[in-house]
């Protein structure tokens, strides 16, 4: 069988088909192509290159089991220098086998890097000692968890030793005795061999899959360091080596398939497969004829699927730390680097990792007990220098009588000078060395290249040393220190509430010019209300917190540990990309137990690890100040001081009062942040009843309201508080009525608990108050802005300037609101006597053409409003499912208005009174764009009041459900009978041709001639009672004999299974199910209005029980539904592994996990460091097997739960490594 080469030509010749391509044959073929053959040890093809012109030969593939693959090219070719393919074969053969595939996982993010991971390469430099080679940006400078895997798939664990602070070179170790099955030797270190025109092989790897190999010659060795990016890792002070340009061409050798890719996609590939040729042309860019140039260049490949000749002048991904190999097989460079704009590869001088490899080999044979912590002396000046060329430094001023000093001393051919770039401020150099200074001498010698100098720098640590330096044409002499390059290298950090804080690397105070070791914010990330919530960007420097100044990371762990839950103290920040103004925000301290307690890491080189003990000492105030459990025995009375921290708000408002008397309250909050979600997202509002409020309210309750005349209360809203905002003297009276009870929701949720399916960490919204009286205030607001109870929620009131906390007591299992509590003595006697309740009018209910006022909140939390009538009462919502399931409103029929502010503004409906008939409330979906885009969307649609009101006389009266601790006070939740299916409304016109009889028809229209609709069963959700009995696509006629026409009919009929003390909560409903009319009795299922309330983070994951928009789409594994994959964490085993979300996990290590407690008792037995086989099965319903390690030192097994008892989400370590840590 041969192979022979074809590529586009430009030149048009005669085809049969005008349309395609023709493919012709170089009638010349590169020198490179004229060689001996040589075996490709595979045997999965055979393939053969021949030199024959036979124009109508095709390129074909012999799959022959055991025959050997071999690729002919043709007569011996020597190149320059004496070199043949034969030395490329025999130093390639050496070389393959110590090249490792390096997969890395970034537990956290630190410094330049963020969390995540991903491939690489690396080389075996020690062989006896167990040493890798590759970059620093794959080794870390923070946690990492790495795997190399050899050529014949032996995969061991190895452990960072070094990583250089400057300089893009580090070094894994791993255990020798571990590679069993392979033999390979180490790749001997040659820097003195590179040399301009030296012809080079890059072997890598390509993202993990296929081993390749890239062909060129050295074109400098004098590139600059390349700059990668403003605020990450660039390497400077060294000189780069650049590889010549060569033709673009990417050859992958398969089974079946050979392919011609050139980098940029533009020649052709054909698929060959039984010497049948299939072209793919047809999208292809004719260019002219160009064949590869490596052919020759061969890979010992162990697996079949695939050989990968990469003959590019650009390093593909995967490939950073590749070994730069000459025909000998040594190293004479390091990959580190490409550039895709032009193509460009860029390799390290291999100097400075000799010297630190002879350090780190002396030191590790100096360890009687295994491996320790070698140090490597490094020094600095915290100066970067640049180095050039003579015309340069005249320009600069340098004399002409030091240029030819300079000239004869320095070597050879000498073309430039170093000129300092700048200097770290707070640095060695800082005011002494300034940007254009041209160095001439160091300790009297002339120094001229970066090595020389960075020598010298590090046999100089902690000792001064003499430079002279040209500045302008002028000498000077400066004499400085020599710092410790690794003293200004971070090697711990703080982890708070999920953010990483740590001191502040040269790298990043080199980038953003400020001093080495301030405190800087590596993360903000996963903080619900420390950093992320106070809008404190990534790459951020923290100058002062709670009034004291932050010069080191110990100044901040010193103020954290003087603070109590729900304390808010003034931050100020500095963002790089505002270097000249500082900012201040409040941040608050968590209130709920969302995670762990604060942890150090520092990091171990005699490990490889980062070990984590606790920031705080045990009598820290943010330690002991959690919530204690109350005694489940107390009855639904207040609890009492002894027995507890009665409750998170409380909690809270007593550390406002605090803040008040120490003066920190004057620090203002900034509500930008608010405003803008606001605009982003609609919002709700609502109302209580005046036969609510009336039976609840207590004679001496000053705020509880009831319906007397309007004017005067009015009038009297007008003249309660002096201090307030204006009111618009163009307001309406529905607007001064209503203002007084419009609250500003923040809500803020914790990474740790972003289950349901939500997309968002924050929002924000406006709501209403429907209850307020002395010990209880109730706000009312839709689920677009509190999605899950897991929440912290900030209220701002638009009749009094104050902030305080609220707790999510109750989620609609169905509708689209939510009640929020908060206590109303944190208001003060002056807030509390111009905020409360909306008045509510759920009777008579809005028709279409009824005018009523629109009115919410502004960006600056006054009242807006605008006159609208109803269109549409009784509009059908239809809200399809999102790509990942969340909450979205089902069964609700809403109000449409001729005109409103648009689909970002939300508030409330009222009549001319001010009293609120409906809810202006943001609904949350997607739009899709095709079939693979989706965006986030809100829609505003009005709520009629009276959905609202049942459940709310429920809870103010005091239901039969389960208690909670709400301002001290237990109190029964309300518990919602529902029937779990969602449906649709069919107009009788389509039902009657589905063969529903006139009867029937005639029936629904009596009961609804307005809609004149039959309501049909779309799905039932997976697990509800009614699932077995109810089928897609029957037509609801009755209940109870009662006729059904709209969703409010059945809310009606389960409701009424509530008031019947003998009820066996089943439905006896008439169904039309296919021609036929059936009597069925439905069972219906009685939810809470918790929502979940238990969450469990394993190996990066969380897992909860799967919530109703999941179990909507009608589907629960056979093997078990309860623990279901929400969310994932970037750097963690999960995300390693691929356990992603939106899957349930059904089996761990053949065990079922049905629920989660079965879940929890299978991986406890689980050890560190153990692989797991954990069977999964997607929503599609698809099963899959993968293989995860457990990593309990970087992700322990924790759970966060919501304790009734004391109201409070409360963290749990359920698995963890013991070191020390609660």
């Amino acid at each position: 069988m041969l192979l022979s080469i074809y590529t586009h030509n430009h030149t048009p010749i005669h085809r049969p088909n005008p349309s395609s391509k023709t493919l012709t044959r170089p009638p010349i073929l590169p020198p490179l192509l004229q060689c001996n053959p040589f075996p490709l040890k595979s045997s999965s093809f055979s393939v053969r290159a021949s030199k024959g012109d036979s124009r109508e030969r095709n390129p074909s593939v012999n799959a022959m089991a055991g025959e050997k693959a071999w690729v002919e090219i043709g007569a011996e070719f020597k190149e320059g220098g004496g070199t043949t393919a034969e030395d490329w074969r025999n130093a390639l053969g050496k070389v393959v086998p110590a090249v490792v595939v390096i997969r890395t996982t970034t537990c956290r993010a630190f410094d330049t890097e963020s969390a995540g991971s991903g491939y690489a390469t690396g080389f075996v430099v020690d062989k006896k000692r167990g040493i890798i080679l590759t970059n620093r940006h794959v080794v870390k400078p923070g946690p990492v968890v790495a795997e190399a895997m050899f050529l014949n798939r032996e995969e061991i664990p190895v452990y960072p030793v070094y990583r250089d602070p400057v300089h893009d070179f580090g070094f894994f170790r791993y255990d020798p005795g571990s590679i069993q099955f392979l033999s390979y030797e180490e790749i001997p270190l040659a820097p003195e061999a590179a040399s301009v025109g030296l012809e080079i092989r890059v072997v890598g790897n390509d993202s993990g899959e296929k081993v390749s190999i890239l062909a060129g010659t050295l074109a400098r060795l004098d590139r600059d360091a390349p700059y990668y990016k403003k605020n990450g890792y660039n390497d400077f002070n060294t000189f780069y080596i650049q590889l010549a340009l060569l033709p673009d061409i990417l050859i992958t050798l398969s089974v079946g398939l050979i392919s011609f890719n050139s980098i940029d996609d533009e020649c052709c590939s054909f698929l060959v497969w039984n010497d049948h040729q299939f072209g793919d042309g047809s999208d292809s860019i004719a260019r002219p004829a160009i064949v590869v140039p490596i052919i020759a260049d061969v890979l010992y490949s162990s697996s079949p699927e695939a050989l990968s000749l990469l003959a590019a002048s650009g390093t593909k991904g995967g490939s950073s730390g590749s070994p730069v190999v000459d025909s000998l097989g040594r190293a004479v460079a390091l990959n580190a680097g490409s550039k895709t704009s032009s193509s460009s590869a860029f390799f390290l001088p291999l100097e400075r990792v000799v010297s630190a490899l002879k350090l780190l080999r002396k030191g590790i044979d100096s360890c009687t007990d295994g491996w320790g912590a070698v140090y490597i002396p490094r020094g600095t000046l915290q100066v970067t220098l640049l180095h050039k060329g003579f015309e340069e430094t005249r320009r600069l001023g340098l004399r002409i009588e030091t240029e030819q000093m300079v000239r004869h001393a320095s070597r050879h051919g000498e073309t430039g000078m170093l000129v300092v770039d700048s200097a770290v401020p707070g640095g060695p150099a800082h005011h002494l060395l300034q940007p254009g200074d041209v160095l001439v001498r160091v300790n009297g010698d002339v120094i001229t290249q970066f090595l020389k100098m960075e020598t010298l720098l590090d046999d100089s640590v902690d000792r001064k040393i003499e430079l002279q330096i040209e500045r302008g044409g002028t000498p000077f002499t400066v004499d400085l220190t020599v710092q410790d390059l690794h003293s200004i290298t971070p090697d711990s950090f703080l982890e708070v509430s999920g953010a990483v804080i740590h001191p502040l690397s040269y790298q990043q105070a080199r980038n953003f010019r400020f001093r080495c070791g301030l405190v800087y914010v590596a993360e903000p990330g996963c903080v619900n209300v420390y950093l992320l919530r106070a809008k404190v960007p990534r790459l951020s420097i923290i100058k002062k917190f709670g009034g004291e100044e932050i010069s080191r990371l110990e100044d901040l762990v010193s103020v954290l540990s003087k603070l109590t839950r729900g304390a808010r103290v003034p931050l100020e920040y500095i963002s790089y990309k505002d270097r000249h103004r500082s900012k201040s925000v409040l941040v608050t301290i968590d209130r709920h137990e969302w995670y762990g307690p604060p942890l150090i890491y520092t990091r171990d080189d005699s490990t490889g690890l980062w070990t984590g003990k606790p920031a705080f000492p045990p009598d820290s105030l943010l330690l002991s100040s959690s919530m204690i459990s109350v005694e489940q025995g107390l009855e639904n009375d207040r609890v009492p001081p002894d027995a507890g921290e009665a409750s998170p708000i409380e909690h809270m408002c007593q550390n406002f009062n605090q803040e008040s008397a120490d003066g920190v309250a004057s620090v203002e909050y900034s509500f930008e942040g608010v405003a803008e979600l606001q605009n982003s997202r609609g919002n709700s509002d609502v109302g209580a009843t005046k036969d609510q409020i009336e039976e609840d309210s207590s004679a001496d309750s000053p705020t509880e309201e009831k319906m007397e005349d309007l004017t005067s209360s009015e009038n009297a809203f007008l003249g309660d508080y002096q201090g307030s905002a204006a009111v618009a003297t163009n307001a309406s009276v529905a607007e001064r009525v209503i203002e007084p009870a419009l609250v500003m929701l923040e809500v803020h949720i914790p990474p740790s608990c972003m289950h349901d399916g939500l997309h968002s960490q924050h929002s924000s919204g406006t709501g209403v108050i429907v209850y307020h009286s002395s010990d209880l205030g109730l706000v009312v607001v839709d689920k677009a802005t509190v999605v899950i109870s897991a929440s912290d929620v900030m209220l701002s009131f638009a009749a009094f300037p104050i902030e305080i906390p609220g707790e999510v007591v109750f989620l609609h299992p169905v509708h689209n609101y939510a009640l929020v509590a908060y206590d109303p003595s944190a208001l003060g006697a002056d807030g509390a006597s111009v905020v409360r309740a909306a008045k509510l009018l759920p009777e008579p209910p809005l028709c279409r053409g009824d005018e009523v006022y629109l009115v919410g909140l502004s960006r600056s939390l006054q009242a807006t409003s605008r006159k609208s009538v109803v269109t549409n009462a009784h509009a059908a919502l239809n809200i399809g499912p999102a790509d990942s399931p969340r909450y979205r409103a089902t069964n609700m029929e809403v109000i449409e208005l001729t005109a409103d502010f648009g689909r970002t503004f939300s508030g409330v409906l009222t009549d001319e009174h001010g009293r609120v008939q409906a809810l202006w409330a943001s609904f949350s979906t997607e739009l899709k764009y095709g079939s693979s885009t989706s965006v986030d969307h809100h829609l505003t649609r009005g709520i009629p009041i009276h959905t609202i009101s049942h459940v709310l006389n429920k809870f103010i009266s005091g239901a039969n459900g389960p208690n909670l601790l709400i301002n001290g006070i237990r109190r029964k939740m309300p518990l919602v009978r529902i029937l779990e299916v969602e449906l649709y409304p069919r107009l009788l016109s389509k039902a009657r041709s589905f063969g529903l009889s006139d009867k029937w028809v005639q029936t629904l229209v009596k009961k609804d001639p307005i809609k004149r609709q039959v309501l049909r069963i779309k799905g039932c959700l997976a697990g509800s009672t009614a699932e077995d009995v109810l089928e897609q696509g029957d037509m609801i006629l009755a209940i109870n004999e009662e006729p059904i026409t709209c969703f409010g009919d059945i809310e009606d009929a389960c409701h009424a299974l509530d008031q019947c003390d003998e009820s066996d909560g089943k439905l006896q409903m008439t169904i039309f199910r296919q021609g036929h009319e059936i009597e069925l009795l439905v069972g219906t299922d009685v939810r809470d209005g918790n929502g979940t309330t238990r969450v469990i983070n394993w190996c990066g994951c969380i897992v909860q029980d799967p919530h109703p928009a999941v179990r909507a789409l009608g589907f629960l594994p056979e093997e078990g539904h309860g623990v279901y994959v929400s969310r994932w964490s970037h750097g963690s085993p999960a995300n390693r592994y691929g356990l992603y979300a939106l899957q349930w996990i059904v089996e761990i290590n053949g065990k079922p996990t049905p629920h989660l407690d079965a879940f929890v008792e299978v991986t406890k037995e689980i050890e560190d460091g153990e692989f797991i086989r954990v069977k999964t099965v997607h929503l599609t319903g698809k099963p899959r097997v993968l293989t995860l390690k457990q990593d309990l030192h970087y992700w322990p097994m924790w759970e966060v739960r919501r304790n009734p008892n004391t109201a409070m989400w409360q963290y749990e370590r359920i698995k963890a490594l013991d070191l020390g840590i609660p």
